[in-house]
C-alpha cells in the first residue's frame, strides 16, 4: 500500500476544504458538494432512498446533502483531520475555521448548518475513518454510492471499481465525479485507468472506467462537466472542472 500525501492533514488544507464545503460561491460558480447531491438525488427518480455511501467525503456538505432524502447517510474519509472536523460540525452544528487571506493573515468563518437548512439532515448521517480500498463488510446494501473528486486520490482505483458492486443494491447508482488528475504521489502509474498510450494508442480514464465497471453496471447518461473552485487565499483559486458519470447497478 501507497502511504497517502500527508497533504490532507494539515490545517490549512482544511481550511481550504471548509471554505469550499460551507464557505461562499466563487468566481460565478456553485457549491460543488451541494452540486454533486443535487445531482445524485435527481437522478434517483424515484428509486429507494434507505442508505447512501458518500466516500471521500472530505469535511461532509454532500453527506449531509444527500440527507435530506436519504434516511441514512455513511461519510468515509482516509484523513482522520477531515473526519474530526465533520464530527465537530455535526456536534456544534456549525462549521468554524481560519480562513488564509495573505501571509499569516486569516479571518474566522463561522457557517451555521441551520443557515443551510441541514440541520435536521445531519441527524441521519454517521462519519468514519476508512479506506476506500479496503472497506469493511459493514458498508454494503446502499441504494446510492458516490465518490466525489475520489479515484485519482486513490493508490489501486482498479480495486476499488471492480469491487464496489458488492456494496450496492441491484438498480442502486454510483455516481463518480473526478478531474482525472492522475498524480503518481497519490496513484502508481501501473494502476491509472486512464491518461496515458496503450500499444501506442490513447486510453481515458472513461475508457478505464468503462472496462472495469461494464461487469456489473451500466453508464445511464452521457458523461457531464462541474465546474469547482477552491478557494487557496484571497487572491489565489484553483477552478477545474470535475467530469461526473452515473451508473445503475445491474440486476443479477
Amino acid at each position: 500500500m501507497t502511504e497517502p500525501s500527508g497533504y490532507y492533514e494539515n490545517d490549512t488544507t482544511l481550511a481550504q476544504y471548509l471554505e469550499f464545503h460551507y464557505g461562499e460561491r466563487w468566481h460565478g460558480e456553485g457549491n460543488f458538494p451541494k452540486e454533486l447531491a443535487d445531482a445524485a438525488l435527481q437522478a434517483l427518480d424515484g428509486r429507494p432512498t434507505c442508505r447512501a455511501l458518500d466516500i471521500g467525503c472530505a469535511v461532509g456538505r454532500t453527506s449531509l446533502e444527500l440527507a435530506r432524502q436519504f434516511d441514512h447517510v455513511d461519510g468515509v474519509d482516509y484523513s482522520e483531520a477531515f473526519v474530526r472536523q465533520c464530527r465537530d460540525v455535526i456536534t456544534q452544528g456549525v462549521a468554524r475555521y481560519a480562513r488564509p487571506e495573505e501571509g499569516e493573515l486569516v479571518s474566522y468563518q463561522a457557517r451555521s448548518l441551520a443557515s443551510l437548512e441541514l440541520d435536521d439532515a445531519a441527524r441521519r448521517v454517521a462519519f468514519h475513518q476508512g479506506d476506500a480500498c479496503n472497506l469493511g463488510d459493514d458498508y454494503r446494501d446502499y441504494d446510492l454510492v458516490l465518490a466525489g473528486n475520489l479515484i485519482d486520490r486513490l493508490y489501486k482505483p482498479r480495486l476499488f471499481l471492480e469491487q464496489i458492486h458488492e456494496r450496492i443494491n441491484d438498480l442502486g447508482l454510483l455516481l463518480i465525479a473526478s478531474p482525472y488528475t492522475w498524480l503518481e504521489e497519490y496513484t502508481p502509474k501501473a494502476e491509472w485507468l486512464g491518461g496515458y498510450l496503450r500499444d501506442g494508442q490513447p486510453v481515458s480514464t472513461l475508457d478505464g472506467l468503462k472496462e472495469c465497471l461494464s461487469p456489473h453496471f451500466r453508464l445511464l447518461a452521457e458523461p457531464r462537466s462541474l465546474p469547482f473552485v477552491i478557494r487557496e487565499t484571497r487572491n489565489k483559486f484553483q477552478h477545474s472542472f470535475s467530469e461526473l458519470t452515473l451508473w445503475e447497478k445491474r440486476r443479477l
